[in-house]
């Protein structure tokens, strides 16, 4: 890609805009347990600072669709600071009178992270999807117009929200010199090897209960070949067996219905007509019934349960195929992995990826947050940080970061 990084160019004295992505999960408290994207832009960040640049950081945290997580950003900024061995400073101010005068006081070799940027209207989702603006629109607005005067390079590391048309992703570059970090240019090269140079066989993993991303990527990854194998599992493997034509329960099958699943089910259908060869389906499923464990052949479908996990039988199968694979993408959990009684599918099958002897990257944060529950992540080759955009990434659609960098200054 015609894109410059930031690693070797002379930062020293510059004012640098730094838009990683470091939104994280988050507990019931409101404290962060994954570190994942913290740790992976630190050291962008560390080399920017030991290089004498003045920084400061522009990142969000939650937004209205998930509005439980739209907290402070100081947390984030105490991780920074460990991970880096340098003082990141906190302004719980994004671009009003008090982050201005922060940023025009920054000395050489010092950082702060600005306050959370979807306090603002125009970075939240709902925003972007109802007030429709191109990048030369957002140079007009407030963030923009507030900040991009102070600095002299805007530099982006964050590749894993590639698919969001957000002013702070896409509009700096039509103002400032820009430039991406190392690992932007990771996670668009392990995908890229994902669609263009895999080892085969291609075993592709999809499970959880966002199948909106399994059923955005399968098309394209079977159309053109780039899938040997698709393993459905979680929610998406239910909707499979439906799209085959069996009933699961009405008590399951209303509760997809109550959240508008079933919609994917003709799409599931047109996909097995295609590509039935290219499936690997659930032979069998547990649940919890009196506090224990219990599991159900398909074939003994209907029945009137909340299936939580797969089950043995398949598990075995799917563990097989992984073994055997040369690449292994997996988004999403087997099962409700929190649960003992329900982890067991997502606990084998994440073991069987790490002890594969293929390349396997792993993405998405409920797919990442599980492989820590359950495997020491250095087992796999590359976790990408990336969720949304790389299921865009991976379904050939456009990605307004990468056209924005391209595109730019």
């Amino acid at each position: 890609m015609d894109i410059k990084n930031i690693i070797g160019v002379n930062v020293k004295n510059k004012k640098i805009l730094f838009r990683p992505d470091i939104n994280s999960p988050i507990d019931s408290k409101g404290k962060i347990v994954n570190e994942n994207r913290l740790n992976a832009v630190a050291l962008t960040l560390k080399y920017m600072v030991e290089n004498g640049a003045m920084v400061a950081i522009i990142a969000h945290q939650g937004d209205t669709l998930d509005y439980q997580n739209l907290i402070s950003m100081e947390e984030h900024a105490i991780i920074l600071s460990r991970l880096t061995g340098h003082k990141v400073q906190y302004i719980d101010d994004v671009c009003g009178d008090c982050a201005i005068e922060r940023i025009k006081n920054l000395k050489s070799g010092e950082a702060v992270l600005l306050g959370n940027l979807r306090y603002l209207t125009e970075e939240v989702s709902t925003f972007e999807k109802d007030v429709k603006l191109s990048a030369d629109d957002m140079k007009n607005i407030y963030l923009v117009r507030r900040l991009a005067p102070l600095f002299d390079l805007y530099v982006n590391e964050a590749f894993s929200a590639a698919h969001r048309n957000a002013p702070s992703m896409v509009a700096f570059q039509r103002i400032l010199p820009s430039y991406a970090g190392p690992l932007f240019f990771k996670e668009y090269e392990a995908l890229s090897r994902i669609m263009k140079s895999a080892t085969r066989p291609v075993t592709f993993v999809l499970g959880g209960a966002k199948i909106s991303d399994a059923f955005g990527m399968m098309e394209k990854v079977l159309r053109d070949r780039i899938a040997d194998y698709i393993l459905v599992a979680g929610v998406t493997g239910q909707i499979m067996i439906l799209a085959d034509g069996k009933k699961i329960g009405d008590k399951y099958e209303n509760w997809l219905a109550s959240k508008d699943l079933l919609m994917f089910v003709n799409q599931g259908k047109e996909l097995l007509k295609n590509y039935r060869e290219n499936f690997v389906m659930p032979v069998d499923l547990a649940y919890e019934s009196d506090g224990k464990r219990r599991e159900i052949s398909v074939l003994q479908l209907p029945q009137e349960e909340m299936f939580t996990d797969l089950g043995h039988e398949t598990v075995e199968i799917f563990k097989k195929i992984i073994l055997s694979s040369g690449t292994i993408f997996v988004n999403g959990p087997a099962g409700v992995y929190e649960s003992e009684l329900s982890s067991y599918g997502t606990n084998e099958i994440w073991n069987a990826i790490g002890n594969s002897e293929g390349y396997s990257l792993i993405g998405g944060g409920d797919t990442v947050t599980a492989a820590t529950k359950f495997v020491d992540l250095s087992k796999f080759s590359y976790i990408c940080t990336a969720g949304g955009a790389m299921v865009r990434f991976l379904s050939g659609k456009r990605l307004p970061l990468i056209e924005a960098m391209l595109s730019g200054k």
